[in-house]
């Protein structure tokens, strides 16, 4: 990557987060601080999510697992976390699935589930993954903030740093997901701790130095230097946002997971690392139940 300001950190693990952009960039970009829409954040992170999926794979896959379930770069899987709840003839939909590995395992404990993404290309990897594996998770191309589904069709959604960082109305995506659940339906998802956005996006110790406001929420934007043309968009919100958007939405918040780095966790993956995760979350986990 040819430029970043060292007050962002960047991408997470599942779908619509890869690995802070330390991979080798496809266009050379230019990154700005500034206000974005969501039809400009779409336009932008489907295609670039189309570009780095097969990086993506090839680099995660071993860690994520074919019929895998982690929350973050931690490591710290549902299994551990329980957070979705007993799955077992569960209708469960998840959000921003990427190659589907999380909606696997779902589908292994019993569970009927589904994926949507926003990326072509990320579905194509979950296919090929669903015959090597023989576990099957049928998917869909769509948004989060337009699912595809009839209102009362899932008892769970879940994004595992799936879309929500990625979209700008994200009122619209969690009302559409109260929408899609039934009422009691569980609603989970993790995100980059917000707290990060305070911090440059370096896994060592020069890392470890706050230097932007988190109250900031102005999002993180890359342009391509070729076209002129928004190439990746994250959006940051508080922990108090957050709490507030399911609230306002009809949600009971139950759960916040802040997982810590395992002892013996050697993994760097962007701006996480061992050396940064011993004294700082990097991964928050929200649990809600619908009303």
């Amino acid at each position: 990557m040819l430029s970043r300001p060292p007050a962002v950190y960047g991408r997470g693990v599942n779908d619509l987060a890869p690995d802070s952009r330390t991979h080798t960039p496809h266009k050379p970009v230019r990154v700005e601080r500034r206000r974005v829409d969501e039809a400009e954040s779409r336009k932008a992170n489907g295609p670039d999510w189309d570009r780095y999926a097969d990086e993506y794979q090839a680099s995660h896959g071993e860690f994520l697992g074919d019929a895998g379930f982690v929350w973050g770069p931690e490591g710290f899987t549902e299994a551990e976390a329980g957070i979705l709840g007993d799955v077992t003839g569960r209708d469960v939909l998840e959000v921003g699935s990427g190659a589907g590995q999380c909606s696997r395992w779902v589908r292994t404990q019993g569970g009927r589930a589904y994926g949507l993404d926003l990326s072509r290309r990320q579905l194509q990897h979950s296919r090929r993954i669903d015959e090597a594996s023989g576990i099957v998770v049928p998917s869909v191309l769509g948004t989060a903030t337009d699912l595809p589904f009839a209102d009362d069709s899932f008892d769970v959604v879940f994004s595992s740093f799936g879309a929500l960082q990625f979209v700008s109305d994200i009122d619209v995506a969690v009302a559409d997901t109260a929408r899609v659940l039934r009422p009691g339906g569980r609603f989970a998802f993790s995100i980059t701790h917000p707290t990060r956005w305070m911090f440059p996006d370096d896994p060592s110790e020069a890392g470890l130095v706050a230097s932007q406001s988190y109250w900031d929420r102005t999002p993180y934007v890359e342009v391509d230097d070729t076209t002129g043309e928004v190439s990746y968009v994250e959006h940051h919100r508080t922990l108090g946002d957050w709490v507030s958007l399911l609230a306002g939405t009809g949600f009971v918040l139950t759960d916040l997971l802040e997982p810590e780095w395992p002892e013996h966790h050697d993994r760097i993956w962007g701006g996480w690392s061992g050396v940064r995760g011993r004294f700082t979350p990097g991964t928050a986990i929200f649990g809600a139940n619908l009303r």
